[in-house]
């Protein structure tokens, strides 16, 4: 049942009370209308600090103590929100416009016609109401910009707020690129450390990485724990995803090296964060139906990403990206890695590490893809490349993950990545 709007009726006049409330007897009879009576403006005042159902004032301009115009002022400063309707002497236009500028919405004259006082108070009702829903609208937006704002960078939360389809319930297949991480030992780091530390170290982790997605126009579509899982291109398409998600990948490696060295030197045995990233089709959406919001994507392309982090561990690389990555980057700056065969596929993907363009055009990187290249086409000459490349870049885990291949008799650059 709807609450009656309560009005506040400010007069000195004896006969007002009974009029009033003769005059609007059914409403107030059906619960439609509420009124409270105050004699002048100090006890409308007054009554208002403890009434705070009241949603209109009419006042009187002329009573004793203090006056409709000065009540308007106070009304102004303590009561914004409540809609003023003033009653003033037929030609008193004077008063009449200063109440106005006051800040009352409407104004009456005397003597009062009743029919003409209940439209100014249903008008003035229409518009509070009206104006009510705009306020709770805009509440309700800038919580929803608020919430949006966690997952998605400034751009994509203004492209969303612009279509609000781009997040109703549901999803479509689309091609993006897909971004997980991982911090190495955090588990056993969090049995082994003060919870204080483990929730400074993680909050600002998660903020350090979530920052470089969203400068980058990603979206932060899970973090469990201490892995962030992103996705660039979607919900917002962006014709250069694998670009924007590489360029992350190298802009977090590069926070998380320092994040740990910082750490380390504050007596925090943090492991390095790998990195794993893939481009392909899958179905990316609203999963969580009206009353959850999860934007999520499902497909195989998301599982490849996730296998590729894993990765890194055999590697001994940070960062490991899918060829689909690589080949959608025009200038991609990396050296492969290994054609891969992950765990459930049957067919192996060629992998590679993403460098910074100074590394990846160096000297040493262009003596690896050499030496690599030997080594898939089983040429015996590889390992001698390798060995002498090891005395060049003695702390490369790559180049010493290869030659340890060669030493053991491999002759291709197939890997076989077990587990997950």
């Amino acid at each position: 049942m709807t609450a009656p709007v309560r009005i506040l009726v400010v007069d000195d006049e004896p006969d007002v009370e009974a009029l009033v409330t003769q005059k609007f007897r059914r409403e107030i009879r059906k619960k439609e209308m509420e009124f409270v009576f105050a004699h002048d403006g100090q006890e409308a005042l007054d009554l208002l600090e403890t009434d705070r159902d009241v949603l209109m004032v009419l006042s009187d301009i002329n009573m004793p103590r203090m006056d409709g115009l000065t009540l308007l002022t106070h009304l102004d400063e303590l009561h914004r929100e409540l809609k003023t309707v003033v009653v003033s002497a037929y030609g008193d236009m004077d008063n009449i416009r200063t109440a106005m500028n006051r800040g009352a919405f409407d104004f009456v004259t005397k003597p009062i016609e009743f029919d003409d006082l209940e439209a100014t108070i249903r008008k003035t009702l229409l518009h509070l109401d009206e104006f009510r829903t705009l306020q709770r609208e805009k509440a309700e937006a800038e919580l929803a910009r608020a919430t949006l704002s966690r997952y998605f960078s400034p751009s994509v939360v203004n492209s969303l707020a612009q279509d609000a389809n781009l997040m109703k319930p549901g999803g479509d297949r689309r091609e993006a690129t897909f971004l997980f991480t991982d911090l190495t030992g955090f588990t056993k780091l969090v049995e082994s450390t003060d919870p204080d530390i483990i929730v400074e170290l993680l909050n600002r982790y998660i903020d350090g990485v979530a920052r470089i997605v969203f400068a980058n126009d990603g979206t932060v579509m899970k973090i469990i724990g201490d892995a962030v899982q992103a996705t660039f291109g979607a919900p917002v398409a962006q014709s250069d995803h694998a670009a924007r998600a590489v360029k992350s990948a190298l802009e977090i490696d590069a926070f998380a090296e320092e994040f740990r060295s910082d750490w380390n030197a504050r007596g925090i045995a943090l492991g390095t964060t790998r990195i794993g990233v893939n481009s392909g089709e899958a179905i990316i959406g609203n999963f969580g139906g009206e009353s959850f919001f999860d934007y999520t994507a499902y497909g195989d392309a998301v599982n490849t990403a996730a296998r590729l982090e894993s990765a890194n561990k055999v590697l001994g690389t940070r960062i490991c990206v899918g060829v689909s990555v690589a080949g959608n980057i025009a200038e991609f700056s990396g050296r492969p890695a290994g054609f891969l065969l992950l765990p459930g596929k049957l067919q192996s993907l060629e992998s590679f590490e993403p460098l910074p363009p100074e590394i990846g055009a160096s000297g040493q990187m262009e003596a690896y893809r050499k030496a690599y290249a030997q080594l898939a086409s089983g040429d015996p000459a590889a390992k001698q490349s390798l060995a002498a490349l090891m005395a060049e870049l003695p702390d490369d885990p790559l180049t010493l993950f290869h030659l340890q291949r060669a030493l053991g008799g491999a002759t291709d650059t197939i890997v076989e990545i077990s587990g997950k």
